[in-house]
């Protein structure tokens, strides 16, 4: 998933010189995949059965494997718009299939497993980075697209054996809607939480979209690839770290400190140029990205408001979307105007995420809800993650 959700930013520089992508065709093939992932992420938290299934897990890798094979095949922008949309719906039911078989198996684990297994997606990062690093030496934009596709399908044969999560057990819900209703009023933390994470969705795509094309604007060419790396690099330990983190801090400080070091890592290539602020911003990007994720939706999990993992899910999914056409306009200039309305909006999204300290209920009553109860992303938030990693992912 890392490799087909994520290999596009370091081969965007590479079409814009040898394919003819304008700047305003890339956001469009960006923001194409990013509905198409929010259409698998919410198939994969809606109908539960896919989540179940061998066939449908194996189905997406072969296709996913497919959309990045079919890319060098044309210079149709239609075409690769449709290709880029059916590789962000595979790669979110692959994630989606993927989280919930890992907490399934895993429940009863140490926490910073998942955690761990969660690196996954900055290991994909790291290696379609690596990749495109060594082809941009040996090879064209679309020996780029070929190399991916063949690492992607070596990683499929891997993955192939991976069991899914196994049908749940049935329980009465009658008690799930009078658990939740008589809970107490967590409103208006959850409010400020749901407008962070929609801001958060917004300025961190624009920068995991456009980084290495930044970097290169000032920087030899193989820096921006050679930052990917890093990125990738710094995302495997992430998640492990932050869920670590919360044992001595609450999860609105981790909050508002992971989304103040994105915006400072984001910023800082379009402030300073040279491959010490490439290293620096691409080691505070990776390192924040998947932990925000993880922070966000389990304080909204925490304050248990109604459908909250969903609702933070779809908030987060749409400024995803949102993003790239946001910044389009300023792409005229280069990149760096990108990356600094980037910054800027995941700073107000620290912002608001700071109003969370006020009163947070650190602690709630214990809710009385039954197994069973309650939607897949609900009971288990890594499963709705998936439209996290730009879900994530």
């Amino acid at each position: 998933m890392g490799v087909g959700r994520f290999v596009y930013t370091p081969i965007l520089p590479l079409m814009h010189a040898q394919a003819g992508l304008s700047a305003g065709a890339g956001a469009h093939l960006a923001t194409a995949n990013y509905v198409g992932y929010l259409v698998g992420a919410l198939a994969g938290t809606l109908v539960p059965r896919l989540v179940r299934s061998s066939a449908v897990l194996r189905g997406c890798l072969v296709a996913l494997v497919a959309t990045l094979a079919g890319m060098p095949l044309t210079h149709s922008s239609t075409v690769w718009l449709l290709l880029r949309s059916g590789a962000g719906v595979f790669s979110a039911m692959i994630f989606v299939i993927a989280a919930s078989s890992l907490l399934s198996h895993l429940r009863d684990h140490p926490s910073h497993l998942p955690g761990w297994a969660f690196g996954g997606v900055g290991a994909g990062i790291a290696l379609s980075g690596l990749l495109v690093l060594v082809q941009r030496s040996v090879g064209d934009w679309q020996a780029a697209w070929w190399a991916s596709a063949a690492l992607a399908a070596a990683l499929t044969c891997a993955a192939w054996g991976l069991r899914p999560e196994p049908a749940a057990r049935k329980a009465p819900t009658a008690g799930a809607a009078g658990a939740r209703a008589g809970g107490p009023r967590t409103h208006r933390w959850f409010s400020a939480l749901f407008a962070s994470y929609t801001l958060e969705g917004i300025g961190y795509i624009i920068a995991g979209t456009f980084l290495v094309a930044a970097i290169n604007q000032t920087s030899p060419g193989w820096i921006g690839s050679g930052a990917w790396v890093v990125v990738g690099l710094a995302a495997i330990p992430s998640s492990a770290m932050w869920a670590g983190l919360g044992r001595r801090w609450s999860r609105p400080d981790l909050l508002l400190a992971a989304l103040a070091v994105q915006a400072v890592g984001i910023a800082l290539p379009a402030l300073v140029g040279g491959v010490t602020a490439a290293l620096i911003s691409a080691v505070l990007f990776g390192s924040t990205f998947i932990g925000v994720s993880t922070l966000a939706l389990a304080t909204g999990t925490h304050l248990r408001f109604p459908r909250a993992v969903a609702l933070l899910t779809a908030g987060y999914s749409v400024g995803q979307i949102l993003g790239p056409l946001a910044a389009t306009p300023l792409l005229r200039h280069g990149y760096h105007q990108a990356l600094l309305l980037a910054a800027a909006v995941v700073m107000a999204s620290a912002v608001t995420a700071f109003v969370l300290r006020f009163g947070f209920p650190h602690t709630l009553p214990a809710p009385d809800v039954p197994l069973g109860a309650g939607s897949p992303a609900d009971r288990d938030p890594a499963v709705a993650q998936a439209a996290s990693f730009g879900s994530p992912r």
